[in-house]
């Protein structure tokens, strides 16, 4: 009997990091319903933003979508999650960075700060009785410690889902393994798992993250994504599925990325061929 696991759609926010995609808030209406007919677990559809998209758009996604649930994305930094909050979205997630090279020397801060910090922003959110899941941004290059400590804060605060997130995309599948089950062995949490494909293995991450236990794993359309893009929904989809249950056809993902081509205009087949590794 397949195990079952669940996808969270990224397409519409680190899906649109890639060169040459920009989705208007009508398109990304369109698409995040097209993905809810198909039934995908959870659809990130974006980064809200003030000065660009607004808000409108996920209230109009919240109002008619019927099957997933929708998730927005802030930064670790209190007045983006009430903007966030403002959304009305079913989960904020937020990412904050767990190595220590992106908190000592891109945030000049120290781990301290940072789960204070983090815990103040998760309180914000779940005051307005949002739910909300944590991104450990840089997981790849972190202490496995640091995370397990820090996991531990989150689930003593309500917090159910971390990501570990590939954020260089550096990690290999015995990484990916070794990583998942220690955490796990010390923090009963569930895990999502978002891999970069700059080595080629997002796939293969992707599955070995399964099966050491991550519930959750992201994809995109065409594997679209920032640099070398994300985990290619319909292939991860054709790998895995005689291991687990996703509760997705895969001949309905093809429709969807047919609909995308159109909407983002090219022949995204071609570029996610030309670029794999």
């Amino acid at each position: 009997m397949r195990e079952r696991r669940w996808i969270v759609d990224t397409t519409l926010r680190d899906g649109e990091q890639r060169p040459g995609i920009a989705l208007r808030p009508e398109d990304k209406i369109q698409l995040a319903l097209l993905l809810d007919d198909i039934n995908v677990h959870e659809i990130e559809v974006g980064i809200p933003n003030v000065d660009t998209e607004g808000i409108d758009y996920v209230k109009e996604i919240m109002k008619k979508k019927k099957n997933s649930y929708i998730s927005v994305w802030s930064r670790v930094n209190e007045e983006d999650v009430i903007y966030s909050v403002s959304c009305c979205p079913d989960i904020i997630h937020i990412g904050t960075p767990v190595s220590y090279v992106q908190i000592y020397s891109k945030l000049k801060k120290n781990k301290v700060w940072m789960q204070k910090t983090l815990a103040r922003c998760v309180d914000i959110a779940m005051n307005h009785g949002v739910k909300v899941t944590v991104g450990f941004e840089d997981s790849s290059r972190a202490d496995v410690g640091f995370m397990i400590h820090t996991a531990r804060l989150l689930k003593d605060m309500g917090v159910e889902t971390i990501r570990i997130a590939d954020t260089v995309g550096v990690l290999t599948p015995c990484r990916t393994r070794t990583m998942i089950e220690e955490i796990l062995e010390h923090v009963d949490i569930n895990i999502e798992m978002h891999a970069h494909n700059d080595l080629g293995m997002a796939i293969a991450n992707s599955i070995e993250g399964a099966k050491a236990g991550a519930k959750l794993i992201d994809c995109a359309l065409f594997g679209i994504g920032e640099r070398s893009g994300n985990c290619n929904m319909w292939e991860f989809l054709h790998a895995a599925e005689r291991t687990f249950d996703f509760g997705i056809q895969k001949k309905k993902v093809r429709e969807v990325e047919k609909a995308f081509e159109k909407i983002a205009g090219g022949n995204w087949n071609e570029w996610e061929n030309s670029s794999s590794f």
